[in-house]
């Protein structure tokens, strides 16, 4: 949350060596920290965006952060608006409402189960993505070992999980694989990151009404409007600066495997700041998902396409 989380930078991009022929140990270690760095933002901005819902709701929330994020990403990219084709305006306006539906429903997610849970179910969509489109026989291991993940991270039947919430949590997931495809179709279609920042805004826009419907005035609060747009620089406008710096330097497969480890940093968050605590048996469940995603991503990466799953 991945958001993708729920957010991320742009899904699909080359495998690369780093430049100037420098050593790949001591090169990776600078954007390896970035990424990482990344990855923290984003679930412990998660975790504050849980602690703001019972002041402005989940839907609330989700409106402050994408408005917050796209009028920091609009001032900072200030897209060109002009020259741009029908076709290029209907894939930005699907990535938009790809991105504000993944976020709504994340959030509605992490409002009724564990944050470490929320997002090993939403990592489910990218690595059904990266299963599909790899279509090599070993990855029905790695679909295996996720979904056994999955399995236990429900008791055996999701009787520990309120199963609305892992439903939101599952339809986050599709978004996010949803939001792959549109990120990677914007990206050809407009320039640097003109396209991220304009879907921001139209996404921004369609939540806008679902807000105002659940919170209403409480989003003028100054203490929320302040935290809002904190939770906004932490989970989107900080981590694409990061994750844009270090993908300058660092392998795309090395990326999406730093990637893969998004629940537990999510989890970890969950702890520190909600006190949301793991059974052994959950703890297990989130790295055998995580496992699975970082073999499927070597997986797909032996075969030259590395997809990242981002969100």
């Amino acid at each position: 949350m991945t958001t993708p989380s729920a957010d991320a930078a742009p899904s699909s991009i080359p495998v690369s060596s780093p430049p100037g022929g420098a050593s790949p140990r001591r090169g990776a270690l600078g954007p390896v920290g970035l990424v990482l760095a990344a990855g923290v933002s984003v679930q412990f901005g998660a975790a504050l965006a849980v602690s703001l819902m019972p002041r402005a709701g989940a839907l609330g929330v989700v409106t402050l952060r994408l408005a917050a994020a796209a009028v920091v990403l609009l001032l900072i990219c200030r897209p060109r608006l002009r020259g741009h084709s029908r076709a290029d305006w209907g894939t930005l306006t699907l990535f938009g409402l790809t991105m504000a539906a993944m976020n709504g429903l994340f959030y509605q997610a992490v409002d009724r189960i564990p944050l470490g849970p929320a997002v090993t179910l939403e990592v489910l969509g990218p690595l059904a993505l990266s299963v599909l489109a790899s279509r090599r026989a070993i990855n029905l291991l790695w679909a295996g070992l996720a979904l056994g993940g999955v399995f236990l991270l429900g008791g055996g039947g999701f009787g520990n999980l309120d199963p609305v919430g892992a439903a939101f949590a599952l339809g986050a997931g599709a978004m996010w694989a949803a939001y792959i495809v549109f990120s990677a179709r914007t990206g050809r279609r407009f320039p640097q990151a003109d396209g991220l920042a304009l879907a921001m805004g139209i996404a921004a826009v369609a939540f806008l009404p679902l807000g105002i419907a659940e919170s209403g005035t409480k989003l003028l609060d100054p203490t929320t409007l302040l935290l809002g747009s904190a939770v906004a620089l932490m989970s989107s406008v900080l981590p694409y600066t990061f994750e844009l710096l270090a993908l300058r330097r660092l392998p795309a497969s090395t990326f999406a495997i730093l990637m893969s480890l998004e629940p537990a940093l999510a989890a970890t968050a969950g702890f520190l700041i909600l006190n949301q605590a793991l059974t052994a048996l959950e703890s297990l469940a989130i790295a055998l998902v995580i496992a699975a995603s970082i073999g499927a991503l070597r997986t797909q990466v032996g075969r030259g396409k590395a997809a990242l799953p981002e969100g």
